[in-house]
């Protein structure tokens, strides 16, 4: 699995840890949109998309199944990030 493109839009809004929201590509085949980059307690993470239930509670509608798959989509998501204008 390869992530071939990646879309970020920052976001600047005063009072606020969303940083930007994202858009990747994997494969050339499978398009993931809204994702956002947060600067957390320890720097910046990639949250999922995700959407409230009923309860109120947040649940993500796409993530990876394992570690790995996260910690390479974060890295090439945080590099566009910080390559971004």
């Amino acid at each position: 699995m390869k992530i071939t493109s990646v879309n970020v839009r920052k976001v600047e809004k005063e009072d606020s840890n969303l940083r930007a929201f994202v858009n990747i590509t994997i494969d050339d085949a499978l398009a993931v949109k809204d994702l956002r980059i947060i600067d957390g307690n320890n720097g910046l993470f990639v949250a999922m998309p995700s959407r409230k239930n009923k309860d109120g509670e947040y649940r993500d509608i796409v993530h990876p199944i394992n570690q790995e798959v996260r910690d390479m989509m974060e890295e090439e998501i945080i590099k566009a990030y910080n390559e971004a204008e």
